[in-house]
C-alpha cells in the first residue's frame, strides 16, 4: 500500500524519518559530531537497503525499501527513547573529557529497542506489500 505511493513522499518519508532521528539524538547527547557521522552512516545505510533489496532474489523494489527504511529508523528513534537519560549523562561526560572503559545499557533499555524496531520493520513490511 505505502510502496505505491510516488516517489517523492517516500523520499520525503525518509528524509523526515532521518531528520527526526539525528535530532533526537543531537537533543539526547548534545555532540555535534555524533550527529553528523550518524547522518552519514543513515544516509549510507538507506543507499545500501535499496542497493541489497535490488540484489536479492525476490527483488524488491527501490520503494519498499525505502518504507522499511523509514519504519525501521523510526522505530529505532523510538526505541532509544527510554534511554534519553542515559545518553544525556554519557554525552554530558564525554564533553567534560571522562571516559569510561565501558558503557552499560541496561537489559531493559535493549529490549525496548529491540521490540519497537521488529515492530516496526513488521508494519513496514506488511504496509509495503
Amino acid at each position: 500500500m505505502l510502496a505505491q505511493l510516488p516517489l517523492p513522499y517516500l523520499l520525503l518519508m525518509a528524509a523526515a524519518s532521518t531528520f527526526v532521528f539525528c535530532l533526537a539524538i543531537d537533543r539526547w547527547t548534545k555532540t555535534r559530531k555524533l550527529t553528523v557521522v550518524l547522518f552519514v552512516l543513515c544516509i549510507g545505510g538507506c543507499l545500501g537497503m535499496v542497493a541489497v533489496g535490488r540484489l536479492q532474489y525476490q527483488h524488491w523494489s527501490a520503494r519498499q525499501m525505502l518504507v522499511l527504511y523509514s519504519f525501521a529508523l523510526t522505530g529505532l528513534t523510538i526505541g532509544l527513547f527510554p534511554s534519553r537519560r542515559l545518553f544525556l549523562e554519557y554525552g554530558a561526560e564525554l564533553r567534560r573529557g571522562v571516559k569510561r572503559d565501558t558503557y552499560e545499557y541496561p537489559a531493559r533499555y535493549q529490549a525496548a529497542l529491540y521490540v519497537s524496531v521488529v515492530v516496526m520493520c513488521l508494519l513496514a513490511f506488511m504496509l509495503s506489500t
